[in-house]
C-alpha cells in the first residue's frame, strides 16, 4: 500500500466521522465499517513491509546455540502446521532432539523460498524437512499453478543440496469437510484433494529422482471417503494432538533415512 493511498483512507475515515454540515450521510458506509477497513489496510501494509516475515526468527536464529556433540541439527521449514507443532498442547516438538521449528502460519512456497537462507541454510543443519504447498493451493499470496509450486519446492531442495543439507520433502496434508468453516468454505473446496494428490505424486517422483526422502503424511491420515480423518483435526486442515502423534514417528523415520 502506498503512503498516498494510506492518507486517502485516513482522510475518508476522518470525513466519515466528522462530516461537513452540508454533506449527506452515505446509506452504505458507517464510521465503524470505515475504521475496520482502515485497520485491515494498515495491518496489510505492515505485513507487506516484511512479506516473507524475515523478522519472525531473526533474533532466534542469532541466539541459537550450537547442537551438542553427537547431535544432528534438523530444521523444519513450513507453514502453520509446522509452526503450531512446538506448542505444548500438541505434545511438544521432538523433546531431546536438536530440531529447530521454522514454520510460519499462512506462508506459501515463494515466502519460504525467500527466507530459506536465513532460516535454514545459515543454521547449518544436517537435514531440512520441508512441508509446503497447501496455502499456495488456497491462494494465500495469490493464484499459484502446480508448476509454480513445484518450482519453488525444487528451488528450496536445490539450495539445501548445494549446501550439503539432506532433504526430506513432506507430502501436503489431506483436507476434509466435516467441520464448519468460519468463512463457509470447506477446506476440501479451498484446498481440493485433486490438486493435493497431483502435487504429492510429483513430489514423490522428484524426491526419488534427486536422492531426497519423501515423507508421506497424506496416506495415514485418510479416512474411507478419501478425506482427512475427522478425529485427527479440529478444522479439516490442521492436525490436533492425535494428528501430530501420527506425524512425529513418520518424520523421525524420514530423518533417520535421510541421515544414513
Amino acid at each position: 500500500m502506498t503512503r498516498v493511498f494510506m492518507a486517502a483512507a485516513i482522510a475518508a475515515v476522518l470525513s466519515a466521522q466528522n462530516p461537513a454540515p452540508s454533506s449527506a450521510p452515505s446509506p452504505d458506509t458507517s464510521c465503524s465499517e470505515m475504521a475496520t477497513a482502515l485497520q485491515r489496510m494498515i495491518g496489510q501494509d505492515s505485513r507487506m513491509r516484511d512479506w516473507p516475515q524475515l523478522a519472525r526468527y531473526r533474533e532466534a536464529n542469532r541466539s541459537l546455540a550450537a547442537p551438542a556433540a553427537g547431535d544432528s541439527r534438523v530444521v523444519f521449514m513450513g507453514d502453520s502446521i509446522t509452526d503450531a507443532w512446538q506448542q505444548p498442547r500438541f505434545g511438544g516438538f521432538f523433546p531431546g532432539k536438536a530440531y529447530v521449528d521454522r514454520g510460519i502460519s499462512g506462508q506459501t512456497t515463494p515466502q519460504m523460498l525467500v527466507r530459506f537462507k536465513p532460516d535454514v541454510i545459515d543454521l547449518k543443519p544436517k537435514a531440512v524437512v520441508i512441508l509446503a504447498g497447501t496455502n499456495d493451493i488456497a491462494n494465500n499470496t495469490g493464484p499459484m499453478t502446480d508448476e509454480e509450486i513445484e518450482g519453488n519446492i525444487e528451488s528450496m531442495a536445490d539450495l539445501a543440496k548445494a549446501h550439503g543439507i539432506k532433504v526430506v520433502l513432506s507430502s501436503i496434508m489431506p483436507t476434509g469437510a466435516y467441520h464448519v468453516a468460519p468463512n463457509g468454505v470447506p477446506q476440501s473446496t479451498a484446498r481440493p484433494m485433486s490438486r493435493i494428490k497431483t502435487l504429492n505424486e510429483w513430489m514423490k517422483r522428484y524426491a526419488a529422482t534427486n536422492g531426497h526422502v519423501y515423507l508421506d503424511y497424506f496416506t495415514p491420515m485418510l479416512d474411507d471417503t478419501g478425506m482427512m480423518k475427522a478425529e485427527l483435526t479440529g478444522d479439516d486442515l490442521h492436525p490436533n494432538l492425535a494428528g501430530y502423534a501420527i506425524m512425529a514417528p513418520l518424520a523421525q523415520a524420514a530423518i533417520d533415512k535421510a541421515l544414513r
